[in-house]
């Protein structure tokens, strides 16, 4: 079976503050519907237009929306797209009133510290989230003058990569408002000609199926969606839209050979997926995590699923079930052909499969490869057959070999480049970057199964283009004197209902003719399939230029060589990575791309003076997460650098890169008490917190929760004192002194001293060459009984503070080290216990969870961590009370 591309577009406007979604307003016939209908918190939202171009399964897609501001004071409009994830930005414009303010892909470095100037003025700003399981939703935000109109243009392109024998363009309609002009349309170009081309629409009524339009004819395929005003309605005489739901265009293109080249302006693309060709036999080891945090509906659809594979697995197929918890279990001994009886001995199996124990992750998977290596070796296996791994889990290795850079060593080198290794992580707890880099080291790839209803669909749906395996060790292979910067030409697997995509440049224009071979084992033989192109044929692709862009070829072979440049930067060190990176960087800013790598800057007008704004691509998170918020959360960029942060009650967590892990521990103190958090005598910054109590303490012990409600931040060489409490902000400098409340949105600056308050979120404080600071606010409901408002402390550029550093917080600022061994079951199932050797101490830890607020200080982001009892005792020099000081100013230069 195949993969389906999905080209998504989603579309959500914000017109006002806080105002509800899609406020469109249309203007029919140049006459003005009634304000109900037409303006909403005095914003008029008149037109959207998607366009898609799709030329060779290179889209191309422009959406525009245009507004004015009816009201007499100036608003806010935001604007919202949902974008596929696979995607890159290529083009953002806004125009207000005439004036085009373009954006200008930079490094992401240049464009950071560009950003940084401008963001202290606490504007709005654009970026990318997550949007659910395959979108990343865009947002950029400005404030609109009385009577001026705004209009918005993002452009992105992607590459559709063909999927269970289609490639599909996925659109969800959700406006939530009627709107004067709304449009799609998508115009389609393929050479080979289209086989087929279907629109599905699931709000779709009587009414409306005349403004869907569709129709295809030889290369060129047409759809369009153009509902009228009155055709929006819900009803006839509601102001409610219907237009809610998906939007799906479906189509195929004919394939009387079983590859298309295609040259144009000296680059060429290979497209090839053979039809009707035997199915190679498969051998399948399973191997399932069924430690005890897959209990409940994760194994039930995890059994599900492989219930239905089962059904699906073909006579001459082997397989073979590794089970994995803190010990390993086989269902058998070696492989078994997936006979009638076997097949019935294995559906019992995986029905009566229980979860125990903790999760080996590394024994797991060699006992799998061992025994495909090991059935290869003594002949059970069919000689013209392909092996793949596949693993399933929901957790971290924590039991056994526990270190992720170990396992991926271990399975690297027994698997020795023979067959693939694909990774299924299960849910949001799963170390997703350790599981795709294990997957790519090992020629497969790695997928998120999202906890849903739909789980088991997700698992079926991977197996199934896994399933059909028609060539294995394909090799594509072209002139070699005439060409160069060819993309992938080797794959382990061809499947069917896929499509193998190879492009380069032409580098010999004057030849007649351009040859590829293909050479792949089938089933029952090795198959070579060539291919001669007459160049002069390629030129009447050209005269198609109301559907094509000419240089579409070569964008597409700059996608798809940084798409794979990335893809191996992942598990490249040193040097090899750094040349991975320049020449991703070079073309991501040659071609205008939005990559991990580059940042789109907008120069926007707030206020008479000009804002930057960025948005930035983030890399693989999970649904809903906002991977990098700029100024509608935090208003500065995460860094790359270790962070360091002290929130809540009050947690203090320990960012270790070099372990790719956290630490973290509490301070249980009485309120008025004030503990030293950062000193450095040679900077002479000091911070301090003063801790607080809930309004009405708690008659258990253990419940009792205290919190941070004064930072003191010191700077002796600038005569600087700064204190924040949730109420205000008070400066003093130079003598004098400065207050400030949270409903401000202001920056100072004097001396090298920067301070911005971000109203009712954050404030950031960065004192010259040292140190930034971010501080969020947390503010709870006035009237609660218990709970009262409460501040975090955030660490940037930590490497910035000298080596004399030292605090709660400002120790952990130099590098250490600590070992963590005989992870174990703790009193919390889900918590195990383990052994950690740090400074010389042997300490009992958890693994647990706190938060980071800093990109939401209402819910927060989970981070894993190991945590120290006992106010960190053995970790942290001395014990906590040592670190109490007697005022929130208090600053000593003596070394601890």
């Amino acid at each position: 079976m195949a993969v389906t591309i999905r080209l998504y577009i989603s579309l959500v406007l914000l017109a006002g503050l806080g105002t509800s979604h899609f406020l469109i307003n249309p203007l029919r016939n140049n006459r003005k519907r009634s304000l109900p209908d037409t303006v909403v918190d005095g914003i008029e939202i008149y037109s959207t237009k998607i366009n898609c171009k799709v030329t060779s399964r290179f889209a191309h897609n422009v959406v525009t929306t245009r507004a004015v501001n009816r009201a007499d004071t100036a608003k806010e409009i935001s604007f919202d797209v949902e974008l596929p994830k696979t995607a890159f930005i290529t083009n953002f414009t806004m125009t207000i009133d005439g004036i085009t303010y373009p954006g200008n892909v930079k490094e992401k470095e240049v464009a950071k510290k560009q950003y940084e100037k401008a963001v202290s003025q606490g504007k709005t700003a654009g970026l990318v989230k997550a949007s659910g399981r395959k979108l990343e939703k865009f947002t950029v935000s400005v404030n609109v003058a009385a009577g001026s109109k705004v209009t918005f243009e993002l452009t992105y392109e992607e590459l559709l990569k063909r999927h269970k024998g289609k490639y599909e363009m996925y659109i969800k309609v959700q406006p939530k408002q009627l709107i004067n002009h709304f449009e799609i349309v998508a115009d389609i170009y393929e050479p080979q000609g289209i086989k087929e081309l279907n629109a599905d629409v699931s709000f779709i009524t009587n009414d409306l199926m005349n403004v869907l339009t569709k129709s295809f004819s030889g290369k060129k395929g047409h759809v369009s969606f153009k509902p009228s005003f009155d055709q929006q309605r819900s009803c006839p005489t509601c102001s409610t839209s219907l237009l809610n739901g998906d939007f799906i265009i479906t189509y195929d293109v004919n394939r009387e050979q079983p590859g298309n080249v295609q040259i144009v302006n000296g680059y060429f693309v290979h497209f090839f997926a053979p039809q009707n060709l035997p199915v190679v036999p498969k051998n399948v080891i399973f191997v399932i995590d069924i430690s005890g945090s897959m209990s409940g509906r994760k194994l039930e659809q995890t059994k599900d699923a492989l219930l239905h594979i089962l059904n699906d697995v073909k006579e001459d197929d082997f397989l073979n079930f590794i089970l994995f918890s803190s010990d390993v279990t086989t269902w058998k001994e070696n492989m078994v052909q997936a006979t009638a009886e076997n097949l019935k001995e294995a559906r019992n199996f995986v029905e009566n499969m229980q979860t125990t124990g903790l999760t080996n992750i590394n024994d797991g998977l060699l006992k799998g490869i061992e025994m495909v290596n090991r059935a290869r070796e003594m002949g059970i296996l069919l000689d013209r057959s392909t092996s793949i791994i596949i693993m399933l889990t929901d957790g971290e290795a924590n039991v056994g070999e526990s270190r992720v850079d170990k396992i991926q060593q271990n399975v690297k080198n027994a698997i020795g480049g023979k067959f693939p290794l694909y990774n299924l992580g299960f849910g949001n707890d799963v170390n997703y970057n350790f599981l795709e880099k294990m997957a790519l080291e090992n020629h497969g790839v790695a997928r998120r199964i999202y906890e849903d209803s739909d789980a088991n669909l997700q698992l079926q749906g991977f197996y199934d283009e896994v399933a059909n395996p028609l060539l294995i060790d394909v090799d594509l292979q072209y002139p070699q004197n005439a060409i160069s910067d060819v993309t992938q030409n080797n794959y382990q697997h061809f499947y069917d209902g896929s499509e193998i995509v190879v492009a380069g440049k032409v580098v010999d224009l004057e030849t007649n003719s351009f040859i590829a071979d293909v050479k792949g084992h089938g089933a029952l033989n090795d198959l070579t399939f060539t291919e001669e192109v007459d160049m002069k044929e390629m030129e009447e692709a050209l005269k198609e230029q109301e559907y094509i862009f000419g240089d579409y070829i070569e964008r597409l072979w700059a996608y798809l060589t940084i798409e794979q440049l990335l893809e191996k930067r992942k598990n490249a060190e040193g040097e090899e990575k750094e040349n991975l990176t320049a020449q991703a960087l070079d073309l991501s800013l040659k071609y205008h791309f939005v990559t991990p790598l580059t940042s789109m800057v907008v120069t926007k007008p707030e206020d008479n003076e000009e804002t930057q704004s960025i948005a930035d691509k983030p890399g693989e998170v999970k649904a809903d997460q906002i991977s990098h918020v700029y100024a509608t959360q935090l208003n500065y960029q995460p860094p790359s650098n270790p962070y360091y942060w002290v929130d809540g009650d009050p947690h203090f967590i320990i960012e270790v890169p070099q372990k790719d892990d956290a630490l973290c521990f509490n301070i249980d103190a009485q309120p008025g008490v004030v503990l030293n958090l950062i000193r450095d005598p040679d900077t002479g910054i000091t911070v301090n917190g003063e801790i607080i109590g809930e309004k009405k303490a708690s008659s258990e012990p253990n419940q009792r929760k205290s919190y941070f409600g004064k930072l003191g931040i010191v700077a002796l060489q600038m005569d600087l004192q700064v204190e924040v409490t949730p109420q205000k902000i008070t400066l003093w400098s130079g003598g004098r002194k400065s207050s400030f409340t949270w409903m401000d949105t202001v920056t100072i600056t004097q001396n090298g001293l920067s301070v911005t308050i971000n109203r009712k979120k954050n404030m950031v404080v960065s004192i010259g060459d040292g140190a930034t600071f971010v501080i969020v606010l947390h503010q709870v409901w006035k009237k609660h009984p218990i709970h009262q408002d409460f501040l975090g402390l955030y660490t940037v550029d930590s490497h910035r503070m000298s080596t004399k550093t030292h605090g709660l917080l400002g120790q952990f600022f130099h590098p250490f080290d600590f070992e963590v061994f005989d992870v174990r079951p703790g009193s919390d199932p889900k918590k195990p216990d383990a052994t950690m050797i740090v400074k010389n101490h042997k300490l009992t830890v958890t693994r647990g969870s706190q938060k980071d607020y800093r990109k939401d200080s209402g819910q927060g982001t989970k981070v894993s961590c190991w945590f120290i009892h006992d106010n960190g005792s053995g970790l942290i020099d001395g014990v906590h009370t040592d670190y109490i000081v007697p005022d929130l100013f208090y600053h000593s230069t003596t070394q601890s």
